[in-house]
């Protein structure tokens, strides 16, 4: 009699109804969308539901329902009426609402509630987004040499050397000094603290003074290292997104090209991929009624710069507070950033770490400022698009407000919490671009194409119609050569293909074009491996074995014959997964799981089926093969 232990046939069976359940979302397609959020001041409610509504049916755009979902609100529609729609919601809401393209989930909340979700699709698939960005490399270099600025203005404080100015020019630093005796030993020491900067006398009647520039060599690197690391930060904020298989990658000298597949929401994408949003920390000098008149009569102390806080006075004012203009930490010194809930007063922040420089300085501050004012800033820096003349126009909006201030009432240095921002969602997105950290310079964004579903939707069909008519011709091939075990095999096969997409599903997978090949490919795979068990079955009943005797040495002889097969085929997938990016880690994950489940389908599954069908009988006189 054949033997096949029970607990295997529950095993498969219970990975039969598994595969069924998480395969099942892809069946579901999903919706096109306007999605509606909120921006600073606005709300999402009934009212702005209605007047969407009554602006739709007004436009005679027709709807599956308007609703609001994860905090947005969300228009379902026909994908013919998704563009219309927008743009017409985009021209009423513009300023108070972010309105984009999107694409909404259609599977039932019961598949949800366990983890079943469709597999993710890729820009060749789905449709997505796609930017080309330019990266400002001479805001890169005049970032650099203000930094330098202030380091050697440093230098002169700790040797106590008199600076008239230290002015930050196009292509060098001037340093003028007030004693000529200073200028040797200020030379010297700015040399000392900064070797890679080239120092040169003033000349002439320009008085005592130098100037430091970066030489050629220096600035070239520098700017290779911005777009690198502008390239990196981006890598961090979108793998943070949750976007499956971005391309992120450098074009040229100055340019980074960035695709987001399944990405509908190019606001937000913009937001988080453009946008450079930090906190500084800088001591208060005047508040309250010193720092309105201040404001009122423009006498702010040298050392001082007015800012705004956030909040609003009860009559809807402004209100002024002059800070330090020296900051005692930043947003580029942080170690980790995680949002929060603060659990007294229920308000989100952000909870911070930083580095060990700057957490000394934080104690050194807050050791001798215990019971004074200390100010958080927010500091964004948003790209901004207008159309002036029928040209565009591009443009960087900062937005600098404070968002707490609060006094000292301990000492503490690298670990403590920043409250005061307007809700969890910027709690989260503050959170996610400091721990991604600061851009190394501004990007704006040149070119802007959203990369809609229609290619993707034909793509999918004549992929599934390849994959379909494979199965087919396959299926009907074993049916009529080997009959009885041709069913068994298709069996497995029909199997195997659900536990692929299945397992891809879980593992929220990205499929792409050639991920579709490589499905197919590992049909063909399962195909081989049944073909072996079946023609090792008939050579053993040539050879004069039973029929029984025979499914038993064919299935084992059969078995490392496919193990061997496959295992270098699974190599070559694991070295495309580790080496490749994009599409090409998309096909080494479906291949490698299709090896995975071909195999188990082939020898296991396989098995388990045909001793159901002749295991209990004990005298069979032949097999249908």
């Amino acid at each position: 009699m054949l033997e096949y232990p029970r607990w295997k046939f529950i095993l498969a069976a219970l990975i039969l109804v598994l595969s069924t359940l998480y395969a099942l979302p892809n069946l579901y397609k999903q919706d096109a969308a306007v999605q509606i959020t909120a921006n600073r001041g606005s709300v999402v409610d009934a009212a702005l539901r209605d007047r969407v509504a009554g602006l739709l049916d007004a436009a005679g755009i027709p709807y599956k329902s308007v609703a609001e979902e994860g905090g947005n609100l969300l228009v379902r529609l026909a994908s013919d009426d998704q563009l219309r729609a927008a743009q017409l919601l985009r021209s009423e809401f513009e300023g108070g609402y972010t309105v984009a393209q999107n694409l909404a989930s259609t599977v039932p909340r019961w598949l949800e509630l366990i983890g079943a979700r469709p597999m993710l699709l890729g820009l060749d698939l789905q449709g997505g987004v796609h930017f080309l960005l330019q990266v400002d490399q001479k805001a890169a270099l005049e970032k650099r040499e203000t930094a330098y600025a202030e380091q050697i203005r440093a230098v002169l404080r700790e040797q106590r050397i008199g600076a008239q100015e230290v002015l930050v020019r196009p292509n060098d630093i001037l340093v003028r000094l007030s004693r000529a005796e200073d200028l040797s030993r200020a030379m010297a020491r700015v040399a000392a603290d900064a070797p890679e900067l080239t120092l040169q006398l003033l000349s002439g009647s320009a008085g005592p003074g130098f100037t430091a520039a970066l030489p050629p060599t220096a600035v070239q690197a520098l700017l290779t290292e911005t777009i690198n690391q502008n390239a990196a930060i981006l890598r961090n904020r979108i793998n943070a997104l949750g976007v499956a298989e971005p391309v992120v990658q450098r074009q040229g000298d100055s340019r980074i090209v960035v695709q987001l597949p399944g990405v509908q929401d190019t606001a937000l994408a913009k937001r988080v991929i453009g946008a450079t949003a930090t906190l500084e920390y800088r001591a208060a000098l005047l508040t309250g009624a010193d720092a309105i008149e201040a404001e009122r009569t423009g006498r702010i102390p040298p050392e001082g710069r007015l800012y705004y806080m956030r909040e609003r006075a009860p009559d809807g004012s402004r209100i002024p507070v002059v800070l330090a203009k020296r900051v005692i930490a930043s947003g580029d010194q942080l170690v980790a950033a995680t949002s929060i809930t603060d659990p007294e007063t229920g308000t989100p922040g952000v909870s911070v770490t930083l580095n060990a420089s700057a957490g000394q300085r934080m104690f050194e501050f807050t050791s001798q400022n215990v019971g004074k004012p200390m100010a958080v800033v927010y500091i964004e820096r948003t790209p901004e698009v207008r159309i002036v003349n029928g040209e565009e126009v591009r443009s960087t909006r900062v937005t600098e407000e404070i968002i707490s201030l609060a006094t000292i009432r301990g000492v503490f240095s690298r670990q403590f919490q920043t409250t005061g921002l307007e809700s969890p969602a910027e709690a989260q997105q503050l959170a996610l671009l400091l721990r991604s950290g600061a851009l190394a310079a501004p990007m704006e964004f040149v070119e802007e194409r959203i990369i809609g579903p229609s290619l993707g939707a034909e793509n999918i069909e004549r992929g599934v119609k390849t994959i379909v008519a494979s199965f087919l011709i396959v299926l009907v091939f074993f049916l009529v050569y080997y009959r009885m075990f041709g069913l068994v095999t298709n069996l497995a096969l029909l199997l195997n293909l659900l536990m692929l997409v299945a397992i891809m599903s879980i593992m929220g997978a990205t499929i792409t074009l050639p991920g579709l090949a490589a499905i197919a490919l590992t049909v063909g795979l399962s195909v081989d491996a049944n073909v072996l068990i079946n023609e090792r079955i008939r050579e053993e009943l040539r050879a004069g074995n039973t029929p029984l005797n025979s499914i038993v040495v064919g299935y084992e002889k059969a078995s490392g014959t496919i193990f061997d097969a496959n295992i270098t085929t699974l190599l070559a997938g694991v070295a495309l997964f580790v080496f490749g990016t994009g599409p090409i880690k998309g096909f080494a994950i479906a291949l490698i799981i299709g090896i995975l489940t071909s195999m188990y389908t082939a020898v296991s599954v396989s098995r388990g089926i045909v001793t159901l069908i002749y295991g209990g009988r004990r005298k069979l006189a032949g097999l249908a093969i």
